[in-house]
């Protein structure tokens, strides 16, 4: 394998360097490795496996993860608050990114970004051959460059105290998205479930214009309606995570329900 045959492996990084949206879907009862290609047809750029609020263990992370990169999908898979130790050994296993929950300062910003890229960007821990580059043998300065250069690093903004330090973080060599978790900082914020309260709508401008102040991509999750979706995506959030698997699944199976309910038989 060379090494120009490995860049831009990263299909949701590849859509926001173009400046294109990067639509992703959470995986949280989906459990095989086939969701990878099937939420490629379906049009998605990345997937958000999610391991901080369920049963999903690694081994079912790092089997989607590796069968996604086949697929031409971006795996990218949410750890517990502050679990650096599962982030290195998700991308060990194939993720192309990591989404760090519950990130309020820059310093736990520059540990996560740090602990999550290889030398000389990082202190990330080398472990062999690596999935993402199907396992090829190439020089280690190779490798981990490609690997640096494709990784996304998102830290979640949940806080009142994670959105005064926007600025701050966005600032933080390393870290590549700031994605607002819009359910936990209305919960934080006292407007639990009011997406688009003014307070979280000038949340959000913080945010985004942070990220154009140091060159980073705002992101979204926990905003699913149609209105939330293009007040905050026409304000300038790129990475977007569309919906969750569950969700898609009982909306899909409810519509079917009630039209064949309402048949004449």
């Amino acid at each position: 394998m060379t090494t120009t045959s490995t860049v831009g492996l990263n299909p949701a990084r590849e859509k926001l360097a173009r400046g294109e949206l990067a639509l992703g879907v959470g995986l949280r009862q989906a459990r095989t490795v086939d969701i990878a290609p099937a939420m490629k047809t379906c049009g998605y750029d990345w997937l958000f496996i999610d391991c901080e609020h369920n049963s999903m263990t690694l081994d079912m992370a790092v089997q989607i993860s590796v069968t996604a990169n086949a697929a031409g999908i971006s795996p990218i898979v949410r750890v517990p608050q502050g679990q650096l130790d599962m982030a290195t050994r998700a991308l060990d296993g194939g993720a192309y990114g990591i989404v760090m929950p519950h990130v309020d300062t820059p310093e736990e910003a520059k540990a996560i970004a740090d602990r999550l890229r290889y030398p000389p960007v990082g202190h990330r821990s080398i472990g062999g051959t690596m999935p993402q580059l199907g396992f090829a043998t190439m020089p280690p300065d190779q490798s981990t460059k490609i690997v640096n250069d494709n990784l996304i690093v998102v830290v979640m903004l949940e806080s009142p105290l994670a959105i005064r330090n926007a600025d701050a973080i966005a600032a933080v060599p390393g870290v590549d998205v700031l994605l607002i978790g819009t359910s936990d900082l209305t919960l934080e914020m006292g407007l639990p479930g009011q997406l688009m309260h003014p307070d979280v709508v000038a949340a959000y401008q913080t945010v985004v214009d942070a990220c154009k102040r140091h060159g980073k991509w705002a992101g979204m999750g926990g905003v699913y309606t149609d209105e939330g979706l293009t007040k905050y995506i026409g304000m300038g959030v790129k990475m977007v995570l569309a919906g969750n698997d569950l969700p898609f699944l009982m909306q899909a199976a409810s519509a079917r329900e009630k039209h064949l309910r309402g048949l004449k038989v």
